[in-house]
């Protein structure tokens, strides 16, 4: 069996960690801090973090092709530097419109570094144990997302803003050390500049699982930015932040053999599997609201045992949808299924930002926006099985 965690490998998540601790670290703090400095609505909170997720989805098919045509590393670090600097901007933001510039900034260095990272582990990883690979690298996200909020939600206690902002800037600076180190042993061979047409940045093949990722994606958005705001509605005054922890909890453990499963050939079980337990996880957070009026305990339990529950799908689904847009790609064009997987998923949270800032000004609040957010993943699930998990296992290249 060839051998997984090289130095090599390590070097790549450790630097992927650091990148994720730094984005993760202000998620949960940007509601309040637009709320506290800007006075901002939550509908207008949404827009603003969802301009983010929009931006990186747009450069996503452009650094795709990009990274399919000239090498990778560099491309990577260029945009992990971009990324990392464009921190520095936050502090100097006097209004919430140039807060939204430098928010679509960030967003456009975050969509590519994110796909060029994505890209750059798959060529060091080995094939026979890519499944397995991309799950263990995705691994260090979740790690990231449970020091990262965590962090930043007991620093907000003690500490003003800023020092969260330089703590981001401090960690990205160590992940970029990190990233240098990567080497990519396989040499480098030009690619001939094909004429530029629309299937040269999206892979065509991946829009039917693209749809169903998307739909994932959207109750994502909505409970991983408005979740320390649906805390405080439901009387939990502390300790917020062991949410994030048990929902990386949930996808750490999950992605203990979920890779496994998809280098064995069950990839669309895995899939299934894990829609099936987000849908669950999804319809009790809605339910939440309507159960303080019988026990503020249960209510306090129940927050802490969703995000596993919610975890545990998340972390059976990502890697698998990962390899299957891979699988469904020539080894020429990796960087270009990378990308359409991610702006699957990037489309998909923008808009559960955007649906969860309405739904939570609307009358409904954050219960109805969860609630729909659990129908969206019951119709991803349906859809999967009658018509995207089909496609695959016709279209499948490996």
């Amino acid at each position: 069996m060839e051998k997984l965690w090289t130095p090599n490998f390590l070097t790549a998540c450790a630097g992927n960690f650091l990148l994720f601790f730094a984005f993760y670290l202000l998620i949960p703090i940007f509601p309040l801090y637009l709320i506290d400095e800007f006075q901002a609505s939550k509908s207008m909170v949404g827009i603003v973090l969802a301009s983010y997720t929009l931006a990186a989805l747009l450069v996503r098919p452009l650094s795709g092709f990009l990274l399919d045509l000239f090498r990778r590393k560099p491309q990577y670090l260029l945009a992990f530097l971009a990324f990392v600097l464009t921190f520095i901007s936050y502090p100097l933001a006097t209004s919430i419109n140039l807060f939204l510039l430098f928010r679509i900034l960030h967003g456009i260095s975050f969509g590519y570094v994110t796909t060029a990272g994505n890209s750059l582990v798959v060529d060091i990883l080995p094939a026979s144990r890519r499944g397995e690979g991309l799950g263990f690298f995705g691994v260090a996200n979740n790690m990231a997302m449970v020091v990262g909020p965590m962090t930043s939600l007991f620093m907000h206690e003690k500490y003003e803003y800023n020092i969260i902002f330089y703590l981001a800037i401090a960690t990205g600076l160590l992940g970029f050390i990190f990233a240098m180190l990567i080497r990519v042993k396989k040499p480098f061979e030009p690619k001939e500049i094909q004429p530029v047409s629309f299937d040269r940045f999206f892979l065509f093949k991946g829009f039917k699982a693209g749809l169903t990722l998307l739909l994932t994606g959207i109750p994502y958005g909505m409970f991983i930015t408005y979740l320390a705001i649906y805390g405080k509605e439901l009387g939990i005054k502390s300790g917020i932040g062991l949410f994030f922890s048990l929902l990386a909890l949930g996808m750490i453990t999950s992605r203990l053999f979920s890779g496994k499963m998809v280098d064995k050939g069950k990839l669309n079980k895995a899939i299934e599997i894990g829609l099936v337990v987000s849908f669950a996880g999804m319809f009790m957070l809605a339910s939440l609201q309507h159960m303080t009026d019988v026990s503020q305990l249960l209510t306090t339990v129940l927050f802490f045992v969703i995000p596993v529950i919610l975890g545990f799908g998340y972390g059976m689904t990502f890697p698998a949808y990962n390899t299957l847009f891979v699988n469904l790609a020539p080894n020429n064009r990796r960087a270009t299924a990378s990308s359409t997987f991610m702006t699957s998923w990037d489309l998909g949270v923008g808009l559960g930002l955007v649906l969860g800032g309405q739904f939570a000004d609307s009358e409904g609040g954050l219960p109805l926006a969860f609630l729909m957010g659990a129908l969206m993943i019951l119709f991803s699930y349906i859809y999967f099985i009658k018509s995207a998990g089909p496609h695959f296992l016709k279209n499948k290249l490996r």
